[in-house]
């Protein structure tokens, strides 16, 4: 495997959370922030975080923080695009920073799947395709400046003229997405409910 390196994608608005960071919310009595690490983090070399405005919140963080090269809240592209041009990587992996049930083998299966023309290996629940969750090769980089020169922000745009693997993966015990996002109040509330029946018993943790 060549030199991978994970990045968290945390430079979003958060409108439907008030514009509350979604990195910092609390979870599990610490910010959520630190349960993605927690579960990204032994899967890749190094971790990076995409993120804008004041970077100093994320002092505590044990990571380097990396923001987007372009103004006016480009999307993930620019987050992607950041990240190979603060790295060395082969190869990045991306998810945001609102999966508080991201699998333990992302990578691995991202990774497996990728092909020999070495294309982005995009990950799918459901049947839906979630782009921000994703490995990159660096030799897409050209395609991503491009696109976001020309204001061309959509992923699933760019997947589609690059060519991508699919990969599907399967529901956690009770049905669960494991794709699960916190996106606002009350899907917070949801995912604390589910990791309180795991911890009671009721569900076989994850």
């Amino acid at each position: 495997m060549d030199r991978t390196v994970g990045v968290v994608l945390a430079g979003g608005r958060s409108r439907r959370m008030g514009g509350t960071d979604k990195s910092l919310l609390t979870f599990l009595d610490r910010p959520l922030l630190h349960r993605i690490l927690e579960r990204f983090a032994p899967q890749v070399e190094e971790l990076l975080l995409s993120a804008n405005g004041e970077l100093s919140r994320f002092q505590t963080f044990p990571l380097r923080v990396v923001a987007d090269h372009r103004s006016g809240q480009p999307g993930p592209l620019a987050g992607i695009e950041a990240a190979f041009l603060a790295c060395d990587a082969d190869w990045l992996v991306t998810v945001p920073v609102d999966l508080p049930f991201l699998p333990l083998d992302l990578v691995q299966r991202l990774w497996a799947a990728k092909g020999p023309l070495n294309q982005p290996a995009v990950a799918s629940s459901r049947g839906r395709i979630h782009p921000v969750i994703a490995l990159w090769p660096r030799a897409i980089l050209p395609a991503i400046r491009a696109a976001l020169d020309a204001e061309q922000r959509r992923m699933l745009d760019l997947l589609a003229r690059l060519g991508h693997q699919i990969v599907e993966f399967p529901a956690l015990p009770d049905g669960q997405d494991p794709f699960f996002n916190v996106n606002d109040p009350a899907s917070l509330e949801q995912a604390r409910q589910w990791i309180a029946s795991i911890s009671s018993g009721t569900l076989r943790k994850t």
